[in-house]
């Protein structure tokens, strides 16, 4: 059965005083990865998951958080994989 790898980067900006909540918030999402935080509220993350519904959730849980102004999808990449 053929299946789908997602990985998708994304520029998170937040409220300079909610970094470090939104960074609590965002590690605790599966397969998420953060690479980068700068003071400022930017975040560079990566997501992964088997579907782009997982991917779309997280984003839109991301987008959700209090303290995020907005996210901007950089780059998104679809793998296909087979299961054994």
């Amino acid at each position: 059965m053929s299946q789908e790898y997602h990985i998708t980067s994304l520029v998170v900006h937040a409220v300079p005083k909610s970094v470090s909540q939104v960074e609590t918030n965002i590690r605790a999402l599966a397969g998420a990865d953060i690479h980068a935080v700068t003071d400022e509220g930017k975040f560079v993350v990566t997501l992964e998951g088997e579907t782009q519904g997982a991917i779309l959730d997280n984003v839109e849980a991301i987008n959700a958080l209090e303290g995020v102004l907005n996210t901007s999808l950089i780059y998104h990449q679809v793998d296909p994989t087979e299961e054994s």
